[in-house]
């Protein structure tokens, strides 16, 4: 599986991967708590907990939330840091 990164900077909040050629995972800079990514792209938006990475809310197919979630996972505490960064 292979992810192309995006926005190492505090300053570039949105997108934080791509992959797929068509699916996002963003921290938007104008959100609400608890802290979450969006899971986006291909008509669908996913909202995904960076405390207990799990869905939120939303639907994708299955091979698409696994493969976001891994990668959640595997940044999650790049990911709060930023959220805490937003939302002090």
């Amino acid at each position: 599986m292979s992810y192309r990164h995006f926005g190492d900077s505090f300053l570039d909040m949105s997108t934080k991967y791509r992959f797929r050629n068509t699916y996002r995972i963003q921290l938007r800079e104008k959100d609400h708590p608890p802290p979450h990514v969006h899971l986006t792209g291909g008509g669908i938006d996913v909202m995904v907990s960076l405390e207990t990475v799990k869905v939120m809310a939303g639907k994708a197919p299955p091979l698409i939330i696994n493969e976001a979630l891994a990668w959640v996972r595997d940044h999650q505490v790049q990911l709060l840091e930023d959220w805490k960064r937003c939302y002090p």
